[in-house]
This record gives structure tokens, sequence and C-alpha cells, in this order.
């Protein structure tokens, strides 16, 4: 699972205000055009991204491994049919491309993610969106920077322990059973034990966040995020 991690890239020395209006900026124009020659293009600007943010390419595609195999599978099942030709290989073009397209996204928040920690993503939020509105969106995102990897660490501590278990000799589905079943049963737990943490660190919906301030190349970045979002329109 990729996280965040200090460095001293040009993605860590942005705003996170910055950052997300760029990437919001880029979903937007990447789900919006659909056609071949435009995802070349933001090809070469998610790999700008991976680069500025000092995350390898091979590094990302294995954070998301899983995810993966689930878009590479929607364009095998929708050229599938029930009878004779069995394969129609036409329909597997708009899921492909898709699929393609949600990968980029996946990628192009890495740099986020990667050059992000989660109370500045907390500040960037609460800061742009006034109000409980945004307290409660700002507490959600960091929370769920906190929460995922320690759940997704969890499973991979599962799997370990069954694998030394020699649970691998057992059938698919029932590895998946135990797995999911003790997953979720770690996960409910965690959720308790957070509750009861926060309550007794007195959890504030408005705590001191770090002070955050835009430079001359958070504005350029800002207003590239701006275009790209116009971009979504032509």
């Amino acid at each position: 699972m990729l996280t965040y991690e200090p460095d001293d890239t040009f993605a860590h020395r942005l705003d996170p205000r910055s950052k997300l209006a760029v990437t919001v900026g880029f979903a937007a124009t990447a789900l919006a055009h659909t056609e071949v020659v435009p995802l070349i293009a933001f090809t070469g600007f998610v790999l700008v991204g991976l680069a500025v943010a000092g995350v390898g390419l091979w590094q990302a595609l294995y954070g998301y491994r899983f995810a993966l195999v689930i878009l590479a599978a929607a364009p095998v099942v929708s050229m599938l049919t029930l009878g004779s030709p069995w394969l129609v290989l036409p329909d597997a073009v708009g899921p492909a491309l898709a699929s393609y397209r949600v990968l980029l996204l996946l990628l192009f928040s890495t740099a986020y993610v990667r050059s992000t920690p989660a109370r500045d993503s907390r500040a960037a939020i609460q800061r742009t969106i006034p109000g409980k509105l945004g307290q409660l969106l700002g507490m959600g995102v960091g929370l769920v920077f906190r929460f995922v990897p320690v759940v997704l660490s969890d499973l991979r501590q599962i799997r370990r322990a069954m694998a030394a278990r020699l649970g691998t000799e057992r059938s698919t589905v029932d590895r998946v059973r135990r797995i999911g079943i003790l997953g979720l049963s770690r996960a409910f737990a965690r959720a308790d034990r957070l509750s009861l943490a926060m309550q007794a660190r007195c959890f504030s919906w408005n705590p001191t966040l770090p002070a955050l301030s835009f430079s001359r190349v958070d504005w350029i970045v800002s207003a590239l995020g701006l275009l790209l979002a116009l971009s979504a329109l032509l």
C-alpha cells in the first residue's frame, strides 16, 4: 500500500491545496476525454506527476496490483459471449479504454498520497470547505489515510499466518472465506479501539492544524488544475 513518505521532492514542497486542485482537474478531464490521443497525452502527464513526487512507475503499479486484476478483467469479460463466436474483440475496446482511464487516475493520485501527510490533507479540505461539512470531510480523509494501511497490513499478516500453517493447501473459496471473516473481525476490532482512543484523547472537530501557505509555484500549479478542469468542457 502506497502511503506518505517524507522527502524533499518538488511535489512534497507544494501546498496540499494546489495538489488537490491539479488532481481534481486531471480527474475531470481524464474522465471526459475517451479518445486514444488524449489518453496518450494523459499518460505522459501521469509519468511527470509520478516523477516529481519521487514515485517509480513499477512501484506504483505494484501497489495497485490487486486493482489491476479487476481492471484487466473488465475488457475480458466484455468480449465473452455465450455462443459462437465466443469472443467479440471490438466489444473489449470501450471497457479497455475505461479501465485505462481509471488506472491513470490511480497512478496520478499516488503522487498526491506519497507527497502529502494526512494532517496537511485535512487542513487543506477544512480551509477550502467552510463549516461543519469541511470539518467532517477533513476528519474522514485523515482517518482513511491512517486506517486503510493498517487494515491492509492486518490482511497481509493473516495471509502469512495461513501460509505458515499450510493454509495454501486449502481451496481458493475456503481461503477467501477465512481471510474475509478474519479481516472483517480485525477491522471492526480496530474501529472500536480507534473510537475509544478518540474519546480518550478528547477528539476535537477543529484541532490545531498545520499552517499552509501558497507560493508562486502553487498558484501556477493551481492554474494548471483549473485549465485541466476547463478542458473537460472541450
